[in-house]
């Protein structure tokens, strides 16, 4: 139609090249008023309720749940109704809604890889580093259960108060308003769609999920009101039944999901003609390739630029910190020590840029702190982390790791760190070879705490040490540097408090 309208996916994080639909919250022949939810789409780290440019008929829809949208190619064509409230013109929303600027013929196969920006953020452990068991799970989207527990470390122990934490990457936006699908009680849905089920007296637990990666969305919810099968109180009763149920029910749902396929149907070609076997002939491939989306597609696309942009080189050794007194609050100590290393070295807490051959030597020290969820890696910054006492430290981090799990964390917290912290000791691992990420030029890891014979005058002690890594990027850092800046890491964590 001539007065049509379309509607364009506007960038809905700070450069991201695309977003993942989650759920479509109205149909093509609907009617939708302007600034009315109109569909939640997946970035890097969240996921974003975008609302309707204008009132009037839903004519056409791009794509399903879990479908990948180019930012800046058609979401939605509308016509617009002049009976309804429309926006005027020139006002200025925060969203692109005409045609993009430089309209491709057709989608992309692959948007092109993020530049390096200063809001950039470490990465996970490479996988050949083999000290990092990886707890992600293959899909982003459920709920982060794992943070910093805020706690003191038990020194008669390895345990550590920093639980649950290690270097990731990604960025999110507050552009506009934010929802994350979070899983509580082994149930995934958006904190809109619990409050519809509390309001209605829907069981989520009993309801069938249909949303992407397995989430409850809003139309679960109601039609599972209007059919009175997942009415809250109603599962004791049916335990009563017997356990067998709930096993049968997933056993149905398991076989609907994935079906058997026989050998013949299998194919070793992608959808565009390509290879894809990676084993050789005769081997005998049941897997199919899977789009990365979110918080994993992002990642493997910083990884990718930090592989060719940083050249990494790693210094490994043990600090002793049979001194420490208890109530001592690993976390803090490290985060101490980096502050500490930093004054002695300044090189290490700097950016660099790999174009113009510069780096920036930083007179503050904003600690990016990684945090990891089973949604993905978090890695806020812990801002002024030199002029903080231990009483803020803690402060900062447990505001920090609260704000990523009730998701409200926003993007200017989860960027701009001068160097970033990796507690990966407490899945496993005592050295590593964690990434640095541009424009970033160090990057501390520390292991698994454990006890060891320490030889002393007149005799042996058992000692425990916290194994440390240094990763820095040799543009812009000399061995010398690095190796001086561990130096102050240790001698700083071996003081008693």
């Amino acid at each position: 139609m001539s007065d049509s309208k379309t509607f364009y996916l506007p960038d809905l994080g700070e450069g991201l090249p695309d977003a993942t639909i989650v759920e479509w919250f109205v149909k093509e022949g609907d009617v939708i008023r302007l600034d009315e939810p109109l569909v939640s789409m997946e970035t890097a780290k969240a996921v974003v309720e975008v609302p309707s440019p204008v009132s009037g008929k839903v004519l056409k829809l791009a794509g399903g749940a879990g479908d990948i949208i180019v930012t800046g190619s058609m979401l939605a064509e509308f016509q617009p109704d002049p009976n309804l409230p429309q926006r005027a013109e020139g006002q200025d929303t925060g969203h692109h809604h005409g045609p993009p600027k430089q309209a491709a013929a057709a989608p992309a196969a692959e948007p092109p890889p993020l530049p390096p920006q200063a809001g950039n953020v470490p990465s996970s452990l490479p996988p050949q580093a083999g000290n990092v068991p990886s707890s992600l799970p293959a899909q982003a989207g459920e709920g982060a259960r794992r943070a910093d527990g805020g706690k003191a470390t038990d020194q008669a122990s390895g345990d550590r108060a920093d639980e649950g934490t290690v270097v990731g990457s990604m960025q999110s936006s507050n552009a506009v308003h934010a929802e994350q699908a979070v899983a509580v009680g082994g149930v995934k849905a958006m904190p809109a769609v619990r409050a519809t089920a509390k309001k209605l007296g829907v069981d989520l637990g009993r309801v069938r999920a249909t949303g992407a990666d397995g989430a409850v969305t809003m139309a679960d919810v109601k039609q599972a009101a209007e059919a009175g099968t997942a009415k809250i109180g109603a599962a004791s009763a049916a335990a009563v039944g017997g356990a067998s149920a709930p096993t049968t029910l997933r056993s149905a749902v398991a076989t609907e999901v994935a079906p058997t396929r026989d050998a013949s149907d299998r194919t070793t070609l992608s959808a565009s003609g390509k290879p894809m076997r990676t084993q050789p002939p005769g081997v005998s491939v049941t897997g199919q390739p899977e789009q990365l989306k979110g918080v994993r597609r992002n990642m493997a696309r910083v990884m990718a630029d930090a592989h060719a942009k940083v050249v990494p080189t790693t210094l490994s050794d043990d600090a002793d910190v049979h001194a420490w007194t208890p109530g001592n609050d690993v976390t803090v100590r490290l985060i101490r020590a980096i502050v500490k290393a930093c004054k002695t070295v300044p090189a290490m807490n700097a950016w660099f840029d790999g174009d113009k051959l510069t780096r920036t030597l930083h007179p503050h020290v904003d600690i990016g702190i990684a945090v990891d969820t089973d949604d993905g890696l978090f890695v806020p910054a812990l801002r002024n982390a030199d002029i903080l006492d231990a009483g803020g430290i803690r402060q900062g981090i447990n505001r920090l790791r609260t704000q990523v799990e009730d998701r409200s964390i926003s993007a200017s917290e989860l960027s701009g760190y001068t160097i970033s912290l990796s507690n990966f000791g407490m899945f496993a691992g005592r050295y590593a070879t964690p990434v640095v990420v541009p424009p970033c030029v160090a990057i501390v890891a520390a292991g698994r705490a454990r006890h060891q014979v320490t030889p002393v005058m007149g005799g042996f002690e058992s000692h425990k040490i916290i194994p440390l890594s240094v990763t820095f990027d040799h543009r812009a850092c000399t061995g010398g540097e690095a190796a001086r800046f561990l130096k102050a890491l240790i001698d700083d964590l071996a003081l008693s408090a």
